[in-house]
């Protein structure tokens, strides 16, 4: 016989845990996600946090080691909750920040799914909508790029995979005639070959590298390729449920198309950027 995990009591025969204790503190889970989403909309809450998900931990059970992760996941959900309209408030921004403050998380205890990460994205299409160059990104050490005098960076991705659209082309034909004898073993053969030229167009990676928007420009570095492209020689900004693809602004020029993850965001950067 176990006893259970919840309430230390046996459990019976090959079992861990009682089935009543197990609703309790599945919905333990959800009253503190609750709680947190709450916060995230009213600072006032934020303040009665800790005491709250005490209170419900010991009424449902929940053990003491579980209460960090069941807050950040709680954390999470407030995010996303938080992006439901589309747009993250700075209400909302600086109630997240609080509650983050409150517990004492650091960055990456909140951004093992990416949390932290869409806040911060969240943020800096709020600053781009009203007109501001956002600057929530910060590098530690060079980044392999010229930047030109009074340009801001805005954002990096790192392993992005570059993609260009490549022609090739080959003939197609045939020849027929008829071979008349010359001499022995000597032919002259009269035919006629028509051939035409057939080309064919697809998508090539070229390399995978670091993705970088300024105030300026496009940035891109990896492999054998680097470049840069300003704003305003583009001609069109392709959104990808993954990444971007771009056209610029020449009579030679090809699609090309950057996969990072995440096209939403990357599509409202870029075209944010532009307009700027």
């Amino acid at each position: 016989m176990g006893d259970c995990r919840y309430c230390g009591k046996s459990a019976g025969l090959l079992r861990r845990v009682h089935k009543e204790c197990k609703v309790n503190y599945k919905l333990g889970k959800s009253k503190i996600a609750l709680f947190i989403k709450k916060a995230a909309h009213d600072a006032s809450v934020v303040k009665l946090l800790k005491t709250a998900v005490e209170d419900i931990s010991k009424k449902h059970l929940i053990p003491s080691s579980d209460v960090p992760e069941i807050i950040i996941e709680g954390y999470e959900r407030a995010v996303d909750d938080a992006f439901e309209d589309g747009v993250l408030t700075e209400e909302e921004e600086s109630n997240l920040d609080k509650i983050q403050k409150h517990f004492g998380f650091g960055q990456n205890d909140l951004d093992k799914n990416g949390a932290y990460t869409k806040l911060v994205k969240g943020a800096v299409l709020r600053e781009l909508l009203n007109g501001k160059i956002p600057e929530k990104v910060h590098i530690e050490g060079n980044l392999p790029f010229n930047l030109q005098k009074d340009e801001k960076l805005v954002w990096v991705f790192q392993d992005v995979q570059y993609y260009e659209q490549k022609t090739r082309r080959h003939y197609e034909g045939g020849s027929s005639g008829v071979s008349i004898r010359v001499a022995r073993g000597v032919y002259f053969r009269t035919s006629g070959f028509k051939a035409h030229p057939v080309e064919t167009t697809e998508t090539v990676r070229v390399g995978t590298g670091i993705l970088a928007f300024t105030n300026k420009h496009l940035y891109f570095t990896g492999g054998t390729k680097s470049f840069r492209v300003a704003y305003k020689k583009i001609v069109s900004f392709e959104p990808h449920s993954d990444g971007i693809g771009i056209q610029r602004d020449a009579t030679t020029a090809k699609p090309q198309t950057f996969i990072n993850g995440d096209g939403w965001f990357t599509y409202n950067l870029a075209m944010n950027l532009s307009q700027l």
